[in-house]
Parts: structure tokens; sequence; C-alpha cells
């Protein structure tokens, strides 16, 4: 069933026309009027003939928590076909509508708008914030229990009851050292881990908003990385060409390490049915908030992971036990996620993401966690091989106590495997889909933390979505799933780089960002005009992203400007240079502050220097003009 439900100074209709499967009326229930009434417009669906009492019981909790929140005596039930291209039966819609008002009547002046007839109506709305709301109900709900669902929506967001629930579940909280010893969070000594300190705190009260904006912001668009765009929704960014290039590296580094793993790279859409009876059982099965659209009568969302497209894909697959493990990523541009505006700030948290999901089919849980731990693994060197080791993420493990008590040896492993206490999260009730998550959390310079890398262990989706393989036996089976990221959000490598970064500037060191990941990696500065000649010559002869300073600048700002961007190779060129056929490079990685390295190398030992540094990492050419004085400015 669709609800929508309006706060209304009066509601009036009057029958205009019956149609083919109008109910029979006598003639005073051909026109009526409420005043300050909550209006419920409804559509009762195909969905709702499995279990009609159970969508009439929680319509009519819907109904009358709504009624008691805004205080409205009268109740106007109103058949609206309009909310849903999906409907019932004439015959089961009218028996629904008839119970509810069965239900209400006694609680509430309650009057029922007739069924299947053309009707001309006039409302007046509140505007209040409570004065539209609507409701999605289900006859098949979360987990087992086999009651109705209802997922709550305003302006357009859609809030699942897994958010729900793990806004009141109830949470044990432990550290977890390499001894496999769980202490108490609140009692365990933080004497040298002062980071795991601030990432326990902001876990466990949970406080996301954002007082102050974190360095990488001021950094993101100094560096002209990126910047907000005000002429889209919050947390939906503008990439300037390096950020582009920073994100397409990144892009190219993960899949490229998922490949090796083993994973197919696929695409899938970007906005789904929420009434596909799969999608919806899931939708509610996932803490995270959902852009929510129209779209020829159908309720459409923008998907938040590329889950569902690959389960789908599983689903009509012919799968063997020899293909297993089996693993499909995508590299989803984008996902979507109707984060709350308080928690909105630069690239550490945002609507419109870039996230890269891996799934695994495994034949069974012991394979899946196996396969867990290679992909621990694999994410830890992922972000190392980025530019984020151990040392720079906190580690958090949630599981169910059923889990824990089954696989503790292996749970201590995770924690031996970093040799550092992490945050575990234990429930006694599994609320989610899984029953064994990590995530590698940054904690920025603000003191919040944002979850990179993770894996997923996933026991419901296989049934849900009738994922099978044909074991040795010839049988069906169901496999067990796993979600992973293996860098999290790629606008999050970023943020967490910049966090790093200024982090270090605080600490008396030099920032940089890797020198694979830096849009310009060397930087020429010839001192004057009849320079320019050897200067595009040192250039021509390095292949690597080199650029040419030839604006009419001192060459103190050059250098300066140079500086400022976290150029790591500075080459400056003079008559000596000339003379020498050598240039002087200023090595940043290798300078303090106020005090660089300078080296003098030839432009053969400087091009061999950068490209070992650079490795086998993804490589893609300058992003933008060659002679700064071609470049525009973004900011």
């Amino acid at each position: 069933m669709q609800l929508l439900l309006i706060h209304s100074d009066y509601i009036e209709y009057e029958v205009k026309k019956s149609t083919p499967v109008a109910e029979k009326i006598e003639d005073s229930f051909k026109q009526g009027r409420l005043e300050e009434a909550l209006t419920a417009f409804m559509a009762v669906e195909s969905f709702d003939e499995a279990d009609p009492q159970q969508v009439v019981k929680q319509a009519v909790a819907e109904i009358e928590k709504v009624a008691t929140q805004v205080k409205a005596e009268s109740v106007m039930l109103y058949p609206y076909a309009h909310l849903s291209s999906d409907l019932s039966s004439p015959k089961v819609a009218v028996s629904v509508l008839k119970s509810i008002e069965k239900e209400l009547t006694g609680k509430y002046n309650v009057m029922r708008a007739p069924f299947g007839w053309y009707k001309a109506f006039s409302i007046s709305c509140k505007g209040h914030p409570l004065s539209e709301l609507s409701r999605t109900i289900r006859p098949e709900g979360s987990a087992s229990c086999g009651e109705a669902v209802v997922v709550e929506e305003k302006k357009g967001e859609v809030v699942s009851e897994a958010l729900k629930a793990e806004d009141t579940a109830k949470s044990y909280w432990r550290i977890l050292t390499p001894d496999g010893e769980l202490h108490d969070a609140e009692s365990f000594d933080f004497t040298g881990y002062d980071n795991l300190r601030k990432f326990v705190d902001y876990e466990i009260t949970k406080n996301r908003n954002i007082d102050k904006a974190p360095p990488h912001v001021e950094l993101m668009r100094r560096l002209e990385i990126a910047d907000y765009e005000p002429g889209s929704d919050s947390g939906n960014m503008r990439y300037y060409p390096k950020g582009r290039l920073m994100k397409s590296l990144l892009e190219n580094f993960v899949i490229d390490e998922s490949t090796k793993m083993g994973a197919m790279e696929v695409e899938t859409p970007l906005m789904y049915d929420m009434n596909h009876p799969t999608l919806k059982k899931y939708l509610d099965r996932f803490p995270a908030r959902q852009y929510s659209i129209e779209s020829d009568k159908r309720h459409m969302f923008l998907r938040f992971a590329a889950c569902f497209g690959q389960f789908l894909m599983n689903h009509d697959m012919t799968i063997s036990y020899r293909h297993l493990p089996l693993k499909m990523i995508e590299m989803t541009r984008y996902s979507f996620r109707k984060e709350q505006r308080g928690e909105l700030v630069g690239l550490r948290r945002l609507r419109a993401f870039t996230m890269p999901d891996m799934h695994t089919l495994c034949p069974d849980m012991e394979g899946s966690v196996s396969q867990f731990g290679e992909q621990y693994s694999m994410c830890i060197n992922t972000l190392d091989k980025i530019g984020i080791d151990v040392s720079d993420f906190e580690v958090a493990i949630r599981f169910t106590r059923d889990f824990y008590e089954g696989n503790t040896d292996f749970i201590t492993d995770l924690a031996k495997k970093v040799n550092k206490p992490v945050l575990v999260e234990m429930w006694d009730t599994r609320f989610f889909y899984f029953v064994l998550k990590f995530e590698f959390n940054f904690v920025d310079a603000i003191a919040k933390a944002s979850a990179l890398s993770t894996v997923q262990i996933d026991v419901e989706n296989a049934e849900r979505y009738d994922i099978n393989y044909i074991d040795s036996n010839g049988d069906t089976k169901r496999p067990v799933l796993l979600h992973c990221s293996p860098s999290g959000a790629i606008e999050r490598c970023i943020y967490a780089l910049l966090e790093k970064a200024a982090m270090d500037a605080e600490a008396g060191k030099v920032p940089n960002l890797p020198v694979w990941l830096s849009p310009t990696q060397v930087r020429v500065i010839p001192i004057a005009e009849r320079h320019m000649e050897f200067a595009n010559k040192v250039a021509d002869a390095l292949q690597v992203r080199v650029d040419i300073d030839d604006r009419e600048e001192t060459v103190g700002k050059k250098i300066r400007d140079a500086g400022r961007e976290w150029v790591p190779y500075v080459a400056v060129i003079g008559d000596s240079e000339v003379e020498s056929g050598k240039v002087n490079v200023t090595i940043r990685a290798e300078s303090e502050p106020k005090k660089p390295k300078k080296v003098e190398m030839a432009a053969e030992e400087l091009n061999e220097r950068v490209l070992s540094e650079i490795g086998d990492m993804p490589y893609r050419s300058l992003p933008l003009a060659k002679l700064l004085s071609m470049r525009p400015k973004f900011l």
C-alpha cells in the first residue's frame, strides 16, 4: 500500500462519473467535506493481497500515529490509484479500505470517499513540517517476522527499517587487543592510542554533525581539486581537472587490484523500482537513507550501492561450484545516499559518491570466512599503496555474539594482523543482513571518523535474490555472499590524504601527496626567457607529468606557488644549468619547512627517480596545459 498523509484545513470531494470497477454507493456518499482533517490518500497494491489484514493493521497504526502527532480528530480515507502503477484487484482494495474505515470509526470522525469513481476534490494543506508525509507498507517485512513493514519518506528521502534499527540497537562496545583479550571500551587505557580513543568517542556518542570545517575543505579548493556545487543538491561536488585526474587514477588502481584478485568488472543501472519485491526487502535491511523519485508512475530510488544490480545478475547466471569463489566488481559512478545536512562537509561525507563495490559468492560459511581474511589483507595493502598505512586508520569489527563465539580465534587474528587494539561492536540480535563486518576508519583533524575499506559476510541476500550454484553432486545450493569495498569511496581516499597532509603540516612536516597521485609530478621553472629552450628540452626528456612555469613572475613567486601546489619535484633552470646540462631539483618529500632539499641531477636521472616512485601504479598524462601561462584559474 502507498499512503500519502496530508494534514488539511479542509478536504472536500464530489463524485463525477463511475468507472467499470466503481463500488455501488448511496446518494449521501457522492459528496463529502471534513474540516481540520488528516487526509489519507491511499492505493492498495498487488503486494497487499499476500496478507491484507496485516496491511490494514499497519495502515491504521500509521494513520493513528500521525493523527496523534498533528492532533487531528477527523480522518478522510481517499482511494487514490495514481499513487501506484501496481494496483490490487478492486475486490481486495474495497475490502482493505472498508476494514481501515471500520478500525478507525469510534476513535475519529471518519469519512471515506468511494472507490472506483472519478471525483473532483479540493484540499488545503496546512504546510507545517508534518503536514505532508508518505508511507510505503508491505505485508512482507524485514527479517522473518512476516509482519508489515513501513518505510518512511520525507521530501524525496526514504528511511529504511535497518537505519531505524541501527539507531535503537543495543551495542556492546569492547576493545580487542592482539592477545585476544576483550576490554570494556570505557575503562580501557588509551595511553599511546590517542586516535583510537577519538574513534571510540565518535562511534559511541554517534555525534556525526560538523561544527567546523576540517582542513581538507580549504585544501581541496586551494589545490583546485574539488569544490561545492551551488547549482546542485548538497553533497554533490564539482571536480576540477586535477581532481578528476586523481579520481581516475584511484578508480583505475582499485579496479586493477580487484581484477588481480579474480574479480570481473560489470556495470549496473543507477535507479531501481522501490516496489520490486526483492529490492524492497533489501532496502529495509540496509542502514542508509535513499533518494526517492517518480518515473512513469513508478516509485524509484537511486542506488546506494551496486549490491542489488550484481545480485539480480547473479540470479540469472548459471553457476557451478567450480566457479567459486566468484567475484564481480563495479566502480559506481555514482552511488547516492540522502545523508543529513549537518553531516555533509567537503569530501568526507557526500550524497553522490564513487564506490568500488565488489561481491563474492562463496560455497559456504567456511569459505566466506576464508575469503573475508584474504580480502581484509587486500584492503590493508590497497590503502597502503594509495598512501594510507595501518598507522593512519583505526579498525572497527562488528558482529553478532553467536558469530564471535564460533569464530573467536579468527576475529582475534584480525587484530593481530594490524598489531594494535581495535574497536569491537557486538549485538545479541542480528539487525542487519551481515554477521561479520569490518571497517578501516580514518580519524581526521577535528576528531571525526570516516569509514574507508570494508568487508561484510551477508547471510540473507542469496536467499532473498534466489541465487544458486550447482555443487559437485549436482544439487542446488545457496552461496554465502561477501560485500567488499577495497578502498571505500574514492572521494574519501582523497579526503584522507588531504587530512593526513594537513596533520603532518600541523606537526611541523612538509605536506605531500603521493607522487603517483600528484597532478604535476615535476615543475620546470626557467629563470628568464633565454632559459626556455633548455626548459623545454628537460620537460621533453621526462616521461612523467611535467609542466613549465613560463609566467612573467619572479622566480621566488614561482617557487612559492609550486610549494603551495605541493609539486613533488621542482627543477629551476638558469645559466649554470644550461651550461652544465644538469638541473637543480628541490625534492619536496625530503625537505623540511624553510629548509628545502636540493639535488643537482641530469634530466635522465630525474626521470628515472620519478618513474621508480610511480612504480606499477596507474598513470595518466597532465590534466592541464603544459605551460602555466595557458591555464585558467578555477578559483
